[in-house]
């Protein structure tokens, strides 16, 4: 089956639907997904989503680009932060407007929180930046993009796993794939590809991730013969359940949740005595596993707690009620009563496919343009974030991003011919389905994936070393090699979910390969990135990104420098 459209957008969370609701001003465009759309991992967003409206408290848009390349430790590009922090505000107004239930004020106008790493004064206190629906944000920006996709007749493809970029022309002209409900082949065929896939903290054995972040998009990319940009750098949230991984929102730091070790002392204000549990959540990870390391967890345990009873049973309530349903269901906790058990859960990457502020996805350190090819959202690299991405951070980027690269996407298609598919697409999709459903091989994906997330999570976690990570490389190696030799139990065609969790897999190897080889190569810590034989950060060497691609020959790397404009890498101090 072949679909035609101008603008085709892989991905359903809410960088996705935002490109696809501004590309349909000017387009015909559709949303394909691997899940139904109000499932994708937008909707865990909880915190909120940051702008200097300064409804609370005075806030300019330059302080907030300030923090944001302060944060990411001055591997952002400054051009990058200077337009999400001036269009934020407008963006924010945006969502209001088409709907979305913001929490308000006395004055009625939307309620802002602190969140970590957020200022005034260029790092001189806290402020309230965070506008934020409870601790739902994410779910009700999802949820009001969905209806206006919906209103707008906008054709949601859901269950589709898409496995394979096309091109033709030497430029990107659509993407083949099929239908998870009955393997059946779909090609979709377009002036544009918008990927919008997400993350891939499923390479982790724990992550605040759903279970659709898989790494499909750097997959797509690696095998299309594309590089991916900074994937070294990878976010573990400080405060994550122990041993489920499931966030307890920075919000509950914002609203007065203290971090404490077995000695019942707040060891924040040692590591960041300024901002103490609202620091950069790259600092604060590495604070936990710090007193854990020197054995001042938990009754030995690999967990510190995170206090909210002096918050106040009302408060907890009304402004984190998700978070704190997690905890009673989850532990069987009330969070009013007892302290909470947690450690950092991997959460989030900086890196991805790199682009520039159009949303454009760039091949080289040159910045040559693939033509017809896009990326926005956590799979996108448009290096806004750098090192370690602040809180709240992340919605603002998928909505100020995704309108940019929308409103490309759009134009593009509108000065550009369709070109011709290559021959027998649907042949592609096809050909692998048959390939794994046929194998009889020795390996099964559930065992691999294991030893792959337990491998992750081991040797490239907070804290890494050129020995572990040289390890990890081998590791995956042989991974890669078991690999090929899979078998299916299911060799069914009707919602065959073992198929699909084969073939996220391999773009799971793909990704975490990526990852250890880039982490590897940069000797030195930045952001969250942090090598225990190399713990200061070295600007004469390595103020520069990461791009790797994958051949034949294996991995290699290379580097282009940071974009800096207004602020010169200082150290950081919270």
């Amino acid at each position: 089956m072949i679909y035609t459209y101008d603008v085709v957008v892989i991905g359903g969370g809410i960088a996705g639907l935002i490109t696809a609701l501004k590309a349909s001003e000017k387009c015909s465009v559709s949303v394909v997904s691997k899940i139904h759309v109000t499932r994708s991992h937008s909707v865990a967003a909880q915190g909120g989503i940051a702008a200097s409206l300064g409804n609370e408290e005075e806030d300019r848009w330059e302080w907030h680009m300030f923090d944001t390349v302060k944060g990411g430790d001055y591997l952002s590009d400054q051009n990058a932060a200077e337009i999400l922090a001036k269009e934020a505000p407008g963006c924010v107004s945006m969502l209001e407007h088409l709907g979305v239930p913001f929490s308000r004020n006395s004055n009625g106008k939307i309620q802002q929180r602190r969140f970590g790493g957020h200022t005034q004064n260029f790092g001189k206190v806290p402020v309230k930046r965070a506008c934020y629906a409870a601790d739902r944000t994410g779910r009700t920006i999802m949820d009001t993009l969905y209806d206006e996709c919906l209103m707008r007749k906008i054709p949601l493809h859901n269950e589709v796993f898409i496995n394979n970029l096309l091109f033709s022309e030497n430029q990107c002209c659509g993407v083949v794939g099929y239908d998870i409900r009955d393997c059946t082949p779909i090609v979709f065929h377009a002036k544009t590809v918008v990927l919008a896939t997400g993350g891939a903290g499923r390479i982790f054995k724990t992550t605040s991730n759903g279970y659709s972040s898989t790494g499909d998009g750097f997959g797509l990319t690696l095998n299309s013969g594309l590089v991916l940009q900074d994937m070294e750098f990878i976010q573990f949230h400080p405060t994550g359940i122990f041993g489920l991984g499931i966030l307890v929102s920075e919000a509950a730091r914002a609203e007065g949740g203290i971090l404490r070790n077995n000695k019942n002392e707040r060891f924040m204000m040692k590591y960041a005595p300024s901002l103490k549990e609202l620091a950069p959540r790259d600092i604060i990870a590495r604070a936990i596993l710090t007193e854990i390391n020197e054995g001042r967890g938990i009754n030995g345990e690999k967990y510190v707690f995170l206090d909210l009873r002096s918050i106040g049973k009302e408060t907890l309530l009304e402004k984190i009620p998700e978070v704190i349903s997690f905890i009673q269901t989850y532990l069987g906790i009330s969070a009013n009563e007892a302290p909470v058990p947690v450690a950092p859960t991997c959460h989030y990457f900086m890196g991805g496919i790199p682009t520039n502020t159009k949303g454009q996805v760039l091949v080289d350190k040159n910045h040559t343009i693939a033509r017809g090819l896009y990326a926005v959202g956590e799979c996108a690299c448009v290096s806004v974030h750098g090192a370690n991405r602040l809180g709240c951070n992340s919605l603002i980027d998928l909505v100020v991003f995704g309108l940019r690269t929308g409103k490309s996407a759009s134009r593009y298609s509108i000065k550009h011919n369709r070109v011709s598919l290559p021959v027998e697409t649907e042949k592609i999709s096809e050909n692998k389905i048959a390939f794994l459903l046929e194998k009889k091989g020795n390996s099964s994906v559930y065992n691999i994936r294991e030893n792959l997330q337990n491998l992750m999570t081991e040797k490239c976690n907070v804290f890494r070393d050129g020995q572990n990570l040289s390890l990890a490389l081998d590791k995956i190696c042989e991974l890669k090699k078991k690999y090929s030799d899979l078998v299916l139990n299911d060799n069914g065609t009707h919602f065959n979910y073992e198929l699909q969790e084969a073939f996220e897999l391999g773009n799971m190897l793909k990704t975490a390969e990526s990852i250890l080889y880039s982490a590897f190569k940069r000797k030195e810590s930045r952001g969250a990135h942090f090598r225990t034989d190399f713990p200061e950060r070295e600007d004469t060497k390595w103020l520069k990104h990461t791009l790797v691609a994958s051949n034949l020959q294996g991995l290699k790397v290379t580097y282009f420098p940071v974009k800096i404009s207004r602020f010169q890498p200082l150290k950081r101090k919270y």
